[in-house]
């Protein structure tokens, strides 16, 4: 039998007992302290994965593959999966977002990232600790060089790019910082992120501006905090200005 896994709705307390208790983890580590560690682990691991999960996004931008490299026959795929400080309105959600420059930095450094074809686990481009995707900041964006392999899908997708059909790319993360600044009368609310986990950069047949419920989230607290601060001064002000001609009336 396999070891047991944490439940979706189950607390992190409630599973330690679970696991400490079940029969396959006392016969495989015996010992309390190394089955604590192993449950430990498995907690861990299993939070992150559904965070990954829940607050995973994606944005997609056009790029273009360089004359001299369509004729390469060592094809690369190159061009940028993120431009910054190019404000774009997110469909359906009522703001506008902006990457700021650095927003990478970090992740590209210490992260283990892959090149997907559709961000397709199955479909594997390059990954970075493999050298066979290189990602870089430059004044643009986010810069990407892929070495694809010799497959069949990979040469299939580098004659579509040749094509034309296929000149998209996006990237797959999750947000470590944000900023939230409110428009003006005829500009929406803008979101910068700051700083990002990236997970993955895929070349698409499709945009996309897939998000989940936290982004949405992240806005509408945003707003609440905003909306309050902005009545509060706006009270304030009126005070102030009662204040000031109840002086002039009084002298």
């Amino acid at each position: 039998m396999p070891m047991p896994m944490p439940n979706d709705d189950e607390s992190k307390e409630d599973y330690m007992d679970r696991c400490m208790a079940s029969d396959v983890m006392n016969n495989e580590y015996p010992e309390n302290k190394q089955r604590y560690a192993v449950c430990l682990s498995n907690w861990e691991k299993d939070t992150e994965e559904k965070s990954m999960t829940n607050n995973r996004e994606t944005r997609t931008f056009s790029f273009v593959l360089d004359e001299e490299q369509r004729e390469s026959k060592s094809p690369v795929i190159k061009g940028h999966a993120a431009v910054f400080n190019q404000r774009t309105h997110i469909p359906f959600w009522g703001f506008d977002e902006m990457v700021a420059p650095d927003a990478f930095a970090d992740s590209i450094q210490k992260d283990d990232i892959r090149a997907l074809f559709n961000h397709d686990l199955n479909y594997v481009l390059g990954r970075n600790r493999a050298g066979t995707l290189k990602l870089f900041e430059d004044v643009r964006g986010l810069a990407i060089e892929i070495n694809p392999p010799d497959t069949q899908f990979a040469r299939d997708l580098m004659e579509l790019i040749k094509r034309g059909d296929v000149n998209q790319m996006s990237f797959a993360f999750s947000v470590v910082s944000e900023s939230w600044t409110r428009g003006g009368e005829e500009e929406s609310d803008l979101r910068v992120l700051q700083q990002v986990k990236l997970y993955d950069v895929s070349c698409v047949t499709m945009p996309a501006y897939e998000g989940t419920d936290c982004a949405v989230r992240s806005y509408n607290q945003w707003k609440k905090v905003n909306t309050t601060n902005f009545k509060n001064n706006l009270l304030r002000r009126r005070l102030n200005l009662k204040l000031r001609k109840g002086g002039l009336k009084n002298g």
